[in-house]
């Protein structure tokens, strides 16, 4: 189960203050995947790391009585200086899993042959970004925090092997993505919300959600 109670979150611009939630309460059980319609800009991201602990309420609490992944395609616990080996050994003690287990699959996974070995500060882009996704993948959770503007990786071979493997793992889990497009929740929620001007707005099917969304972007 993760909950929020009465969560508020803002920022200063530099220019206007952002509401990014006020006063949001809401619980997802495990079992109950959950898809959040918002447009772009409105702090999708922001909701989703508050949601994995990255990010702090400015009032309120969050309550992680489950494993919440970390958003797909984090970078923050990669440590550039260190090799990929290194990266994922320290990951995997971290999570209470076996080492070697962590390693194989993420160079399996990856299959950057002896890069793997170097620390992922010279690593291009899109091999941080392969790195990254078999870490999440290599770990396993109760629910998986899919945020739609996360850094996807160029490699048709890689997104093949680890889209099977995302796909396989999620029908199992509970996931939360956030979205400004109604066709990137239907595989894997049960239920959406729309984000609006610092509002949650719940509802029990995507199509309610939908169809408040497509009102409020239309008019």
């Amino acid at each position: 189960m993760l909950e929020f109670d009465r969560v508020s979150k803002s920022f200063w611009t530099g220019r206007a203050h952002k509401v990014i939630l006020h006063d949001a309460s809401f619980r997802i059980e495990l079992g109950q995947s959950l898809g959040i319609l918002a447009p772009n800009g409105s702090g999708k991201t922001t909701i989703i790391n508050m949601m994995a602990g990255l990010e702090k309420p400015d009032e309120g609490s969050i309550t992680r009585a489950c494993r919440v992944s970390f958003p797909l395609g984090f970078m923050g616990g990669i440590v550039a200086k260190h090799t990929a080996t290194e990266n994922a050994r320290y990951i995997a003690r971290l999570y209470s899993l076996e080492p070697d287990e962590v390693e194989a699959f993420c160079r399996w996974l990856c299959d950057i042959g002896e890069y793997f070995d170097l620390p992922v500060g010279t690593f291009s882009q899109g091999m941080r970004a392969r790195f990254a996704f078999a870490l999440m993948l290599a770990l396993e959770f109760d629910l998986y925090l899919v945020d739609e503007g996360m850094p996807a990786t160029t490699d048709v071979a890689f997104n093949r092997r680890a889209g099977a493997i995302l796909k396989e793992r999620l029908e199992g889990a509970t996931v939360v993505i956030v979205s400004h497009q109604a066709q990137t929740l239907e595989k894997y929620c049960h239920s959406a919300a729309v984000l609006r001007d610092g509002k949650l707005h719940m509802f029990n099917t995507l199509e309610e959600a939908r169809q408040l969304y497509d009102y409020e972007t239309q008019s």
